[in-house]
């Protein structure tokens, strides 16, 4: 227990007296050390909840000079001003002004006898501050025993059952995803709504670190959990105690070491899942039923599914170098350990868990099957930041296998962009411009469009030209877009091909004066002048 004013007035070893009539409030103030001091300013040497003792020397007896005294020792964070009394001293009594000023001010004023010394007032505050220490610890030990006894059960909830009892503080379980795995006490099972903000925040960063807030009065603390991947973060809902807050790494420690057991116990059922898949793409030409059949043994029941790739970088196949044999093998056994880590995280992610790892050049690579609906770039963004990814266009379950191939094809594409992928019809230009040179494009639009740049009017047959283009060849489209009539749109757009010396109805003509205009505006682009996403070039 703290030790409080009231605690030093009751020992009668003591013989401590209230210079005025303390009100209750300013009694149950924390004594956190005692200090003896007799300058006129000794605030600035204070940390705060002191019991600051003087035998008066330099007291001043003007009442505004002791006024501001009293203030200095109170703005220094003193809890109490304790004053000593004796033969041979300045004081045998509290003078008035110092009684007055310490009672306007708010501070409690001791009176320490003749026959008591500082050092006895010193030692004992010092004493019930160590037991007090040591009380703390013997709490905290034996919560962790506690912790440790219920480490012994099966699963998460006897340890979460333990804290609580223990601490009076709420606790549970999330997986990575925010999902509850388990909680203490039916009442924490669903955590106040602010929680998942600050469960998602420190997922997003890992084990690099915890975060709490306040939410409805009530302090909101999440600790991540696992060694050396994220396996589940743990929510405190509630203020713990100094002895519960030196038990809270054991608790975590103890967590962590449960989910990493629950990691390696899942095992069989990753290469369950894993095999499955296997099955699923060794057969270039399942029947639709059976690769259903397949899907939705393992709960992914969408319509459409798509094949997705991640270069976990660093497996075994395609590996070179002049490394001794024994430590390419331990390099390619970390790396490959690595990718089986990451395929678990993303099998966590996914629904079905469809995930497999397999070897390729230059490192290992993962495939999964995943529902058309699964927000995947979320997915990746958590689970595999930074590694190149391919997106395979939405398929029907039995050609799941082409999906995953343009998702591999994708790749290379992945490396240079410096982010996933995706297979998209309406992206397949905006892919090819993003991965050319700037010059080198642009030198190419050049020759397509100059001789309508040296026209007159260049610049209107330009967007004529381009319209024309973006809408697929449709000339009352065109025409609407522009403002204009179609014999306009017709007029411009022979003139500009008598320029260039195209041909509209060539499709080589067509796709490389589509691929200039769309270099000239810029490259990236998928939607048309009209916000509406841009029309393949016609004719190709």
């Amino acid at each position: 227990m703290p030790l409080h004013l009231s605690d030093l007035l009751a020992r009668p070893d003591l013989g401590l007296s209230a210079g005025y009539d303390v009100p209750p409030r300013l009694l149950a103030r924390t004594i956190e050390a005692a200090t003896v001091s007799d300058l006129p300013a000794p605030g600035k040497w204070l940390q705060g909840g002191e019991l600051l003792m003087t035998i008066g020397l330099l007291l001043p007896e003007e009442p505004a000079a002791c006024r501001a005294y009293v203030r200095d020792v109170a703005e220094g964070g003193a809890a109490c001003l304790a004053l000593g009394l004796g033969q041979g001293l300045p004081y045998q009594e509290a003078p008035d002004p110092l009684v007055t000023a310490a009672e306007e001010a708010g501070l409690p004023l001791l009176t320490v006898p003749d026959e008591v010394p500082f050092i006895a007032v010193t030692k004992a505050v010092f004493d019930a501050r160590a037991e007090e220490q040591r009380a703390l610890l013997q709490r905290a030990f034996a919560t962790q025993r506690r912790l440790t006894a219920a480490a012994t059960g099966d699963g998460l909830r006897p340890m979460l059952a333990e804290w609580t009892a223990a601490t009076g503080v709420g606790a549970a379980v999330f997986d990575p995803l925010g999902r509850l795995l388990s909680a203490g006490e039916p009442a924490h099972r669903t955590p106040l709504a602010q929680a998942q903000d600050l469960i998602e925040r420190v997922a997003a960063r890992g084990l690099r670190g915890s975060a709490s807030s306040t939410a409805a009065g009530q302090q909101l603390e999440v600790q991540p959990l696992g060694a050396r991947r994220l396996r589940g973060l743990l929510l405190l809902t509630g203020r713990p105690d100094d002895a519960a807050r030196s038990v809270v790494p054991g608790l975590v420690s103890l967590l962590s070491l449960e989910l990493e057991r629950r990691h390696l116990r899942d095992e069989p059922e990753r290469r369950r899942r894993s095999a499955l898949l296997s099955e699923l793409l060794a057969d270039e030409d399942p029947a639709a039923g059976r690769a259903r059949d397949i899907l939705r043994s393992v709960g992914l029941t969408a319509e459409r599914v798509r094949g997705v790739v991640v270069a976990a970088g660093g497996g075994t196949g395609g590996r070179t170098g002049s490394a001794a044999p024994d430590a390419g093998a331990g390099a390619a056994g970390a790396a490959d350990g690595a990718a089986q880590e990451m395929a678990a995280d993303l099998a966590l992610a996914m629904p079905g868990g469809l995930v497999r790892v397999v070897d390729g050049a230059p490192g290992a690579v993962i495939e999964a099957v995943v529902g058309e609906d699964l927000d995947i770039r979320d997915v990746l963004a958590r689970f595999a930041p930074r590694c190149p990814a391919g997106i395979g266009p939405a398929t029907a379950p039995e050609a799941v296998r082409v999906s995953l191939r343009q998702a591999t094809g994708l790749l290379a594409v992945s490396r240079s962009s410096g982010e996933p992928a995706e297979a998209r019809q309406s992206q397949a230009s905006r892919l090819l411009l993003d991965l050319g040179d700037r010059r080198t494009l642009h030198g190419y639009a050049d020759t397509v469009l100059g001789p309508l740049d040296l026209a007159d009017n260049g610049e209107e047959l330009i967007a004529t030209l381009t319209a024309w283009l973006e809408t697929g060849g449709a000339w009352d489209a065109t025409s609407r877009r522009l403002g204009v009539h179609r014999h306009t749109v017709r007029n411009r757009l022979d003139k500009a091909m008598d320029l260039t010396g195209r041909r509209l109805d060539d499709p080589d003509d067509r796709f490389d004066l589509w691929l200039a205009t769309r270099i000239r505006r810029g490259g990236a682009s998928a939607t048309g002048a009209d916000g509406r996403p841009a029309a393949p070039p016609p004719g190709r």
